[in-house]
């Protein structure tokens, strides 16, 4: 989750679903056959192609940046001691700690596989120790 490489991702998919090239072209219309295998193996891509990609593939491409954001992102101030002064933003808010079922996966993976203790995850990640110990009484009932 660390470092993405989305291309390798999206060909990881393609494959899966045993989508035919042909229709992959059809889909993407100016694309060729060559430049599809460019996105296959390129750590970024353009915005609206991964958005295309999502749609074709049924997959939410876009949160594998989210969950990122979440696990990665350093902490940022707290919005309520903002003071007046400060802009806000004309862009939606969203709350960074929600968190998807994958990251509390990845999560309870670590512990579980006891790679890192809580203490750790909760450093490391910025997840509160009380949200940690919630999970493991909700997700592995025999702790």
């Amino acid at each position: 989750m660390k470092n993405i490489h989305i291309g390798s991702l999206i060909k990881k998919r393609v494959d899966e679903l045993e989508i035919d090239t042909s229709r992959i072209l059809a889909f993407f219309k100016s694309y060729t056959e060559s430049e599809i295998k460019k996105q296959y193996k390129s750590q970024s891509i353009k915005t609206d192609d991964l958005l295309k990609w999502s749609k074709l593939l049924e997959y939410d491409f876009f949160r594998i940046y989210t969950q990122h954001i979440i696990l990665f992102a350093p902490i940022g101030k707290d919005p309520a001691k903002k003071t007046s002064s400060i802009k806000s933003s004309a862009l939606p808010n969203y709350r960074k700690n929600v968190y998807t079922k994958e990251i509390i996966d990845f999560v309870l993976d670590l512990y579980v596989n006891e790679k890192k203790k809580i203490q750790e995850i909760s450093n490391e990640y910025n997840i509160p120790k009380n949200t940690i110990h919630n999970w493991i009484k909700k997700y592995l009932p025999e702790n």
